[in-house]
């Protein structure tokens, strides 16, 4: 009976022990899926290589969730719709960005979100989409693989026109050239102490020119000098001239005045007048002598007095 017992014992403490790791695991499953997140689209044009069910979202950098599903358009088989599931705190902008990135060249592709601005509007859903759609651009290594081709198409043109650039009858000329340089080359080494003797001739010949430049300068102001002078003694000589010729005007007119006066009936008179004159200087004449001799006499008049007999 005992040994029975203790199986029953440790059969109920196993199957307490599964039952709480039931109700664990319940627990934990539910907390997860009570999570919520929140869901975007985007298009992408071309292969999306790398990309699949799991893959990292990043917004500027930072993991915010990832790819839960990715399908064709119906629309358009050349695109890939790629549904992401984000964190329930992303607010994404209307002009962000979506583009699969790669972690170096050989590194895990993902999907990468650029930030818009800040005064941007929220990105939202628009009627008839089931989530709100983030625009798209192609990445570098797609855009490098787009334009692979091209460059690789103008690379093998340049490639054949060096070819031909670089055939046997322009190697043989581009040799002869090279050989004329190198024989020109030679001579110049040759007649180094020649090039020299020219050069220092040539120094010398500008020196001297230069020097004789600087008396033709010299000579030229000099010459400036005389003229300026010259047009001012021409200028002087100008109105001396019209000076004398005011003057002979003058004199002449002087004169015609004079014969009319004598000539005319005035003349007594004007002898008249010259003798008044004459009497008139011999008075200022005396008042300038006594002034000479006696200065007070003009302010207190004669203070002598003469002798009065009693």
């Amino acid at each position: 009976m005992e040994t029975r017992a203790s199986y029953v014992t440790v059969g109920a403490f196993v199957m307490i022990c599964m039952l709480g790791l039931i109700v664990a695991m319940l627990w934990l499953t539910g907390a997860q899926y009570r999570e919520e997140y929140i869901y975007f689209r985007t298009f992408f044009n071309g292969p999306v290589t790398g990309l699949g069910r799991g893959t990292i979202v990043r917004y500027n950098g930072i993991d915010v969730g990832n790819v839960t599903q990715l399908e064709f358009d119906p629309a358009d088989p050349r695109r890939v719709i790629a549904t992401l599931q984000t964190t329930p705190t992303l607010r994404l902008r209307a002009d962000s960005i979506a583009s699969i990135e790669s972690q170096g060249l050989t590194g895990a592709s993902y999907v990468e979100i650029a930030g818009g601005a800040p005064d941007s509007p929220l990105l939202t859903a628009q009627p008839g989409q089931e989530y709100p759609v983030i625009p798209s651009k192609p990445s570098t290594l797609q855009q490098l693989a787009q334009t692979g081709p091209e460059l690789v198409s103008r690379f093998n043109v340049v490639g054949e026109r060096m070819s031909d650039l670089l055939n046997d009858d322009n190697r043989k000329a581009l040799a002869a050239v090279l050989s004329n340089l190198r024989n020109t080359t030679n001579v110049i080494d040759q007649h180094e102490k020649d090039i020299d003797a020219m050069l220092a001739n040539l120094r010398a010949v500008s020196a001297n020119l230069n020097k004789t430049l600087a008396n033709t300068d010299k000579a030229l102001g000099s010459a400036d000098t005389a003229l300026t002078s010259a047009n001012k003694a021409i200028g002087t000589l100008d109105r001396a001239f019209t000076s004398a010729d005011a003057t002979v005007k003058k004199v002449g007119q002087l004169s015609d005045d004079a014969d009319k006066i004598i000539a005319g009936q005035s003349a007594a008179q004007f002898t008249q007048l010259m003798a008044q004159t004459r009497a008139l200087v011999a008075s200022l004449t005396r008042l300038t002598n006594d002034l000479e001799r006696e200065p007070t006499k003009l302010i207190y008049g004669d203070t002598r007095q003469g002798y009065s007999p009693r």
